[in-house]
């Protein structure tokens, strides 16, 4: 860095999906959620209204859930620690700069009209605009982008990273997880290891989504890095509706590997900290489901929070981002010409 770069004010702005905090902000939290065209894309004089029959219906459910956890989501504590962590690994690599990070969620609080308030009145000179989704989607990455330049009217250079597949560090990160956690299980019979990603409706991957190819791009690059061969899948979780999503599901990749005498190993692989999703769904309902259907072991890899090596690749990640202009990839991997990849619509801009 040159002397006439130091002492930059920096904002890195994470974005995720954000959890109701309480029983009461579930049903506004899922409203938010389906009232998003990106989630619904319908005309929002139709999807409105829809948006409030469906949280109002799933609420129950969802608070029940969120009740095995305390009540609300851990994801903003999650997330937080995430931040301090790569604030200071960002601080110690830039140390002329003052660095702060914040956090932007897309359906609960810090709303991202919140966080970009906050950003301006920090009055930065460069900006970092860094998703929590390793994968892009036009549902979670691109909405977020799409309410942050809604919003947002300060000052400061701005730069995206769209999406990180592909990155050293986080497929290293999550095969040392791996291995340390069925080193762990002690079991030492036939295992299959089981990517489970969050589901999409099929019709968004069909209408140029990259989401599906990214996941299958870090399953693979994880594998790759583990010792020795294992026998592994991906799946996808968290499938509502009536639509027709893309597949295989993780509870039927469950019952396969019950009937094969298989114990399971279960990584979160879109999941970079643990919420509803993980500690939930994964651990409580396809725990018990692994086990009554007589899996020898199910082990359930963490998600990757703040271990160490994963925050350091994000930090080197963002401090490169930095040297870059606009919107990128970490570098490390190119969408194959999916039309809703924003670095193509970019370049047919």
């Amino acid at each position: 860095m040159s002397a006439s770069e130091a002492g930059r004010k920096i904002a890195i702005v994470l974005f995720n999906l954000g959890g109701p905090d309480g029983p009461d902000a579930v049903e506004p939290f899922l409203f938010n959620l389906f009232n998003d065209q990106a989630i619904i894309g319908l005309p929002g004089i139709v999807r409105t209204p829809l948006a409030k029959l469906i949280s109002r219906r799933r609420a129950p459910l969802a608070q029940g859930n969120y009740a095995l956890m305390g009540g609300g989501s851990p994801l903003l504590p999650e997330t937080r620690k995430q931040a301090d962590a790569l604030r200071a690994s960002l601080s110690a690599a830039l140390p002329g700069d003052e660095v702060r990070c914040f956090i932007a969620m897309r359906y609960w609080h810090p709303f991202t009209e919140e966080t970009a308030a906050e950003v301006a009145a920090f009055g930065p000179d460069e900006i970092l605009l860094l998703p929590l989704y390793p994968q892009y989607s036009t549902t979670t990455t691109g909405s977020s982008l799409k309410a942050w330049n809604a919003a947002y009217r300060g000052s400061g250079r701005s730069r995206t990273i769209c999406c990180w597949p592909a990155g050293e560090a986080l497929l290293e990160a999550q095969a040392r997880l791996i291995e340390a956690a069925w080193s762990a299980s002690g079991h030492d019979g036939p295992v299959r290891l089981l990517f489970s990603a969050h589901g999409l409706p099929e019709k968004i991957i069909k209408a140029g989504d990259p989401y599906q190819a990214q996941v299958e791009a870090t399953a693979a690059g994880v594998a790759a890095r583990l010792s020795g061969q294992w026998d592994w899948k991906i799946s996808y979780q968290s499938r509502v509706g009536p639509m027709k999503w893309i597949g295989p599901n993780t509870e039927e990749e469950i019952h396969a590997a019950a009937r094969a005498g298989l114990a399971l190993v279960v990584v979160p692989i879109a999941f970079v900290s643990e919420h509803i999703e993980t500690l939930v769904e994964l651990d409580i309902e396809y725990g018990n489901m692994a086990r009554r259907e007589g899996c020898p072991a199910y082990v359930r890899v963490p998600a990757l929070g703040v271990d160490a090596g994963f925050i350091a690749g994000l930090a080197d990640l963002a401090a490169q981002a930095l040297g870059r202009e606009g919107l990128d990839s970490d570098g490390s991997y190119r969408c194959p010409g999916f039309s809703k990849c924003p670095r193509a619509a970019k370049s047919a801009a």
